[in-house]
């Protein structure tokens, strides 16, 4: 059987998706916390790694089955965090790397497989053996593509594709294997999604009948992977649920363990206590919101808090969004100093859309500097040609020079208009992670930009909503620990002042 064939494509497929569930939810039996070593451990006892400790604590020595199980943990907990935070997580079809072995190998099993039944049928009489054992594997793959709701579509799959009403009908050379095969793209056509409709369709004008049944593996897998993406996106708000607990559960396991701190996280987080008129700290709450702010404009001269290491990549992606959307608010800002495009609400729309579409590329400072000056001649044609529709004549030379120099010091994040609107934008995801009924109104300069900054702002809020419920309690013990530091050295240095 080949090894995408329906026999192979899970040994274990009736188990499969509880499986998947439960070892993303962290509720497999696999997923244990470090346990203490014990003498009944003795086919561990060869291999021991020592964890170092620099703080005086007694070093932790892990046996080669607690490493794996903490790597295990480790793995499920970053998928759990993956499908809760990424709407569009999906499962993708494994293919191995093209001319590798496994590839080679898995070519000539393939056409082995095709070739001898291929060969089988071609005898006289026909030989059934391979075609029944593969009308039986397809029998065992619908479960896999079918709600076990759907018992009366199972029941029919189940009497039609008898294994030993097939071997009798071979037996007596009755057996049409291709009706067989029509039989099963009928059943698909009914259960696939919309999506694989064309494919199943395509099956049927396959006059070659192992081809045909080799085009219904395909298929098959296909859907296989179409449910197996189902049961995640018809899971995932129990996969936040229970991955937030577990996460939280894992970082206590890993406190523990690793006494040595988080400078990274602890300095994100103290350098956004500010001071208030009368030189009092904020809050702690109020701090760890400053430090969220912080993340919507990241600087890459400080390191990244440690504990949000799984969403680093996520999160800086944000910050480039965020610096992507002030760049836009800040050129029909610029635009807008035209009456042909502040006075026309149709032209400033379009041309936002113009400038939306233009900056979609636009992923790093160094991109924005590149596409600029292209950015620039655009929007010059544009206000032209809305010009030209009224008969009125091309702006002014001198105009356009005073334009191009304003539009050309965006590429630089630190020019005061680019600045003034990521103040606006901080302002508005403030306001927006304190509301639970809504988005405010769009701050100004970003009005025709609306659509992407509430999905940029409900995104990167459920990214924080999450870290917070993970980590949120160790955030406060840090600052709360760093505030009581400074009012007992306060403490001390008022007592020794005074005496």
């Amino acid at each position: 059987m080949p090894a995408d064939s329906v026999s192979r494509m899970d040994s274990n497929s009736s188990n499969n998706e509880q499986n998947l569930l439960d070892n993303i939810l962290g509720t497999s039996p696999g997923a244990k916390s470090l346990r203490e070593r014990t003498e009944s451990e003795s086919s561990d006892k060869l291999a021991r790694f020592v964890l170092p400790s620099m703080d005086g604590s007694p070093p932790k020595i892990l046996t080669l089955n607690e490493l794996s199980t903490v790597l295990k943990n480790i793995q499920n907990m970053e998928l759990a965090h993956e499908i809760a935070l990424n709407p569009e997580f999906k499962l993708e079809p494994y293919e191995p790397p093209e001319d590798s072995l496994e590839s080679r190998i898995k070519e000539i099993m393939h056409k082995a497989f095709w070739d001898l039944l291929r060969e089988q049928l071609q005898q006289d009489p026909p030989c059934y053996d391979h075609a029944i054992q593969l009308l039986t594997d397809i029998k065992e793959c619908f479960p896999q593509i079918l709600s076990p709701k759907n018992m009366r579509a199972l029941d029919r799959i189940d009497d039609v594709l008898d294994a030993d009403v097939i071997r009798q009908q071979a037996e007596k050379g009755v057996l049409d294997f291709r009706s067989y095969a029509l039989f099963v793209i009928d059943m698909l056509s009914k259960l696939c999604a919309p999506a694989r409709d064309e494919t199943v369709q395509n099956l049927k004008k396959i006059e070659d009948v192992v081809d045909t049944f080799k085009g219904i593996l395909e298929t098959m897998s296909l859907m296989k992977l179409d449910m197996a993406n189902y049961l995640i996106d018809f899971a995932r708000n129990d996969i936040m649920a229970n991955s937030v607990e577990y996460e939280k559960e894992k970082f206590k396991e890993y406190l523990q363990i690793y006494k040595f701190g988080f400078p990274a996280t602890e300095n994100w987080l103290k350098r956004n206590r500010t001071l208030d008129d009368n030189n009092v700290p904020c809050t702690a709450e109020q701090a760890i919101n400053n430090a969220y702010i912080d993340l919507v404009d990241w600087s890459e001269e400080n390191k990244f808090p440690e504990v949000l290491s799984m969403d680093k990549d996520r999160l800086l992606k944000f910050t480039n969004r965020a610096n992507r959307l002030c760049a836009c608010a800040s050129l029909i800002a610029l635009s807008s100093a035209l009456p042909i495009i502040s006075q026309r609400t149709d032209n400033r729309v379009a041309l936002a859309k113009q400038i939306e579409v233009l900056m979609q590329d636009v992923i790093t400072e160094k991109d924005m500097s590149e596409a600029i000056t292209n950015i620039f001649e655009q929007i010059k044609s544009f206000i032209n040609k809305c010009l030209n529709k009224e008969n009125q004549p091309n702006v002014e030379e001198e105009t356009l020079n005073l334009l191009k120099m304003h539009i050309m010091q965006i590429a630089d994040k630190n020019s005061s208009v680019r600045t003034l609107m990521m103040k606006r934008l901080k302002v508005f995801f403030r306001l927006g992670m304190r509301s639970n009924a809504g988005l405010p109104a769009p701050p100004p300069g970003f009005e025709h930009f609306k659509d992407e900054l509430e999905a940029y702002t409900t995104a990167l809020k459920r990214v924080i909503k999450y870290n917070h419920n993970v980590f949120g309690d160790y955030f406060l013990k840090v600052l709360t620990q760093e505030r009581q530091v400074t009012e007992t050295s306060t403490t001390v240095e008022n007592t020794e002042s005074n005496n």
